[in-house]
C-alpha cells in the first residue's frame, strides 16, 4: 500500500464522520495511484478506519490486500475508467443532501459564488439498488460531465483531482443543501454573474 494515500484516505474518513457528512458504516470513499485502487472495507464505521483497514483492488475489482471492499466498488472503478483525472471518489449520506434526495428535489448550487465555483451543476441520479450493476449503469451516464451528484433516496457522491478536491466538493454539496433548506425560495445567482464567477483566474 502507499503509505500516503491510505492514510490521507483515512484522514478523509475521519473528517468525513466528525464533519457529520457520513454515520455508522455508511459511505464509501477511494483514491486510485496508476491501476491499484484503495477504497474503504465493506460495514465498517469511516470514523474508526486504520490504515491497515483500506484494501487495495485492482481496476477489474479484485482485492490484492486487505479485506472486503465496499459493495459500491464497481461504480467506483466505473468513474475511474470514464474520468481518468478523477483520483479520489467520495460518496456518503450527509443529511441535508439526503433530504433532498428522498425528496426527489432539485439540487439550487447557485445560491452563493462557492457553489457555483465547486459544484456546478448537480443532476438527481435516479435510484438504483446499492451494490448493483443497475447502479453503476445510472451512476456512469451523470459521471462525464458531472464532478458531484446526488443518488435518489441514497446520499451523495463528489469526485476530484485527489483526496482534498473530492472532500471539499462533498463538504461544500452539503453546505448548498443545507442553505436551500434555510433560504427557501431566495433567488439564485443571475445567469450571466454565474458566468463571470466561473471567469476568475
Amino acid at each position: 500500500m502507499a503509505p500516503d494515500l491510505t492514510e490521507g484516505l483515512v484522514d478523509v474518513c475521519t473528517r468525513l464522520y466528525q464533519r457529520r457528512l457520513t454515520f455508522s458504516t455508511g459511505g464509501n470513499i477511494s483514491v486510485r495511484d496508476g491501476d491499484r485502487v484503495y477504497i474503504t472495507p465493506s460495514g465498517r464505521n469511516k470514523g474508526m478506519l486504520k490504515r491497515g483497514d483500506i484494501v487495495t483492488v485492482d481496476m477489474d475489482g479484485r482485492a490484492l490486500q486487505g479485506g472486503k471492499p465496499s459493495i459500491e466498488t464497481g461504480f467506483h472503478l466505473a468513474i475511474y475508467k470514464m474520468r481518468p483525472e478523477v483520483q479520489a471518489v467520495v460518496h456518503c449520506h450527509p443529511q441535508y443532501c439526503t433530504a433532498l434526495a428522498v425528496m426527489g428535489a432539485p439540487m439550487r448550487t447557485g445560491l452563493t459564488p462557492e457553489g457555483v465555483l465547486l459544484l456546478g451543476d448537480v443532476p438527481l441520479v435516479p435510484y438504483g439498488t446499492p451494490g448493483t450493476k443497475d447502479l453503476v449503469r445510472l451512476l456512469a451516464s451523470y459521471c462525464v460531465d458531472h464532478d458531484a451528484l446526488l443518488m435518489a433516496r441514497h446520499g451523495a457522491l463528489t469526485m476530484g483531482k485527489d483526496l482534498e478536491e473530492a472532500f471539499n466538493r462533498m463538504e461544500e454539496l452539503e453546505f448548498q443543501a443545507h442553505m436551500q433548506f434555510l433560504v427557501g425560495d431566495a433567488e439564485e445567482i443571475p445567469l450571466e454573474e454565474r458566468r463571470r464567477i466561473l471567469g476568475l483566474p
